[in-house]
């Protein structure tokens, strides 16, 4: 059992390895075709489709035998057997907060979008360029099914007990969609990354660059001369590659959509891989344990709170008290983020207010994150008149929370760095600013989440007072706008030109296609623990003994 856990690992990273080899030897190659890229993407997709088909079968048939079991044996046996059942229930765990589940499923949709404008550029490409094959359509397709099967896969809430009853084809069927939705990653990085570097060397982008944009245009010169020279050396016929596909592409209705779209839904490609990444692996995890192992994810870790009223799990009541001034606060705060961002889009087109677009949505983002910095210390010692109820466990949340935390920490390093080493400190402040404080922000918001996960009312007076669940309100909502902030940031890699300077139009669009996706889904996920927190932690509770 140990060894199929340990190829089982081994199977998953070796696929994981391919899915960034891949797409990379891809870009630098100068052939005009990669079919083993497209065949090996088929390969992922294939198996997982029939992996989840043998447990849907398996789901299914455990369905008609209990339909046929009920109808023979009639209502008071049925009755006894519920009774008898009942206890297996902690069987059927449910990965992540209910919110969490929704994301995924906004997540899913945008992704399948993604790829449904992916497989609509098939029918106009040309095959002048060798632009059109078979495998560009087949390819998409295969994956939007994997998008949707898998979606509707992580909602099976009685997925453990099956999976359990066939472990060896589990262990590997598991690892192969976490290796799969690893490769969806890496391919959506590396093919947003090459169109965005290409975009930026296009004339009617460089001819409205200030003089600060000088690194960047040198660097974007070079490409020029290297892609047009007559003897250039094999990278240098991998720029022209490229190239040639944008020429296939930009011309036609549906590239143009999809190239609009593509900033704003490839974060959520990110999103639903890193959610269905670790629900999978959650899964896997508990078919490798022990069977005790499997409570550590449910809602509360192996507490069950029951409350007071009586009311199970599946009956709660909303309580609104005790988060009105937070509420309004925090919607004060989401209008003027969206009165910043207008700003800038208008702004950002006029070449004399570039700067100013610039400036102001910096200058906001300062402040916002300032204000949330400032609510979590408050909360911080408002949480702390609840009772804390240590668990040595981590939640599929915070393990989520953490895991996305590490796109702003690259982010904000890299800024940092280009700041200080650029001598722009005092120059531009404001950008240097935003870097340090957001750093201190997420790493307070994070510690304050994990925290107050596990606190609880412990008597009726707390309850009724409710501390500090009018600054959760403020921080949750606040974090949507942050999101937002964030997916600005995400489609418009210039809005730090001092950063674009300083590493060059190839080394920042890589670092903010890898991190600003994380960021962007640490904000959403944020707002889900927080709107967690603020749902149970205030409620009484007694415990069973």
């Amino acid at each position: 059992d140990t060894m199929t856990t340990v190829l089982s690992a081994m199977y998953c990273n070796i696929l994981a390895i391919l899915g960034v080899v891949f797409p990379i030897v891809e870009f630098f190659s100068s052939a005009p075709s990669s079919p083993y890229y497209q065949i090996y993407h088929l390969y992922l997709y294939t198996v997982s489709l029939l992996y989840l088909g043998i447990v849907y079968s398996r789901l299914l048939k455990q369905r008609t035998v209990d339909t046929v079991i009920k109808k023979e044996v009639g209502e008071s046996c049925e009755a006894q057997t519920l009774s008898v059942d009942k206890p297996t229930n902690r069987l059927h765990l449910r990965y992540g907060s209910f919110y969490l589940r929704m994301g995924a499923i906004g997540f899913g949709i945008a992704s399948i979008v993604y790829t449904g404008l992916e497989l609509g550029q098939y029918f106009e490409l040309t095959g002048a360029l060798n632009c059109s094959h078979l495998l560009i359509a087949v390819t998409p397709a295969t994956r939007m099914a994997f998008i949707v099967i898998q979606l509707q896969f992580i909602f099976v809430s009685n997925k453990q007990k099956i999976l359990t009853n066939f472990r060896l084809i589990s262990k590997f069927g598991l690892m192969h969609m976490i290796g799969a939705n690893v490769c969806v990653w890496m391919s959506a990085l590396v093919q947003e990354t090459r169109l965005e570097i290409l975009g930026y060397s296009n004339l009617s982008i460089v001819t409205v660059r200030t003089p600060i944009y000088s690194r960047a245009l040198a660097e974007l010169d070079l490409v020029s001369k290297l892609a047009n020279h007559s003897a250039m050396n094999r990278s240098a016929a991998s720029i022209g590659r490229p190239q040639e596909l944008l020429e296939c592409r930009k011309a036609n209705i549906m590239s143009r959509l999809s190239n609009t779209a593509a900033p704003f839904l490839y974060p959520c490609i990110v999103e639903y891989t890193l959610i269905c990444t670790v629900i999978l692996y959650a899964l896997w995890n508990n078919i490798c344990g022990k069977n005790q192992l499997l409570r550590h994810n449910s809602a509360y870790g192996n507490k069950s709170p029951k409350p007071i009223n009586g009311y199970t799990s599946q009956h709660f009541t909303v309580d609104c008290a005790n988060s009105h001034k937070g509420l309004f606060a925090s919607i004060l705060v989401l209008v003027v983020t969206i009165i910043s961002l207008i700003m800038f889009l208008v702004l950002i087109k006029e070449k004399e207010y570039r700067r100013a677009a610039e400036f102001q949505v910096n200058l906001w983002e300062l402040m916002l994150y300032t204000l949330c910095t400032l609510s979590t210390v408050l909360a911080m010692f408002n949480i702390r008149k609840l009772k804390y109820e240590p668990n040595r466990h981590l939640e599929l949340d915070t393990v989520l929370l953490m895991l996305a935390q590490t796109g702003l920490y690259i982010y904000f390093a890299f800024s940092l760095l280009a700041g200080y080493l650029t001598q722009q400190i005092f120059k531009q402040p404001v950008v240097f600013l935003t870097s340090l404080v957001g750093l201190i922000q997420s790493s307070l918001q994070t510690l304050f989440i994990v925290d107050a996960w596990w606190r609880k009312c412990s008597t009726p007076q707390i309850a009724i007072a409710k501390p500090g669940r009018q600054l959760i309100t403020f921080l949750l909502l606040s974090n949507i706008a942050m999101w937002a902030i964030n997916h600005l940031e995400n489609a418009r890699p210039d809005l730090h030109p001092m950063e674009l300077d300083f590493y060059g139009v190839w080394t920042w669009t890589i670092i903010t296609h890898i991190s600003m996706p994380l960021a962007v889904f640490y904000r959403f996920h944020s707002s889900v623990c927080f709107c967690e927190i603020w749902k149970s932690a205030y409620k009484s509770v007694t415990r069973d003994n």
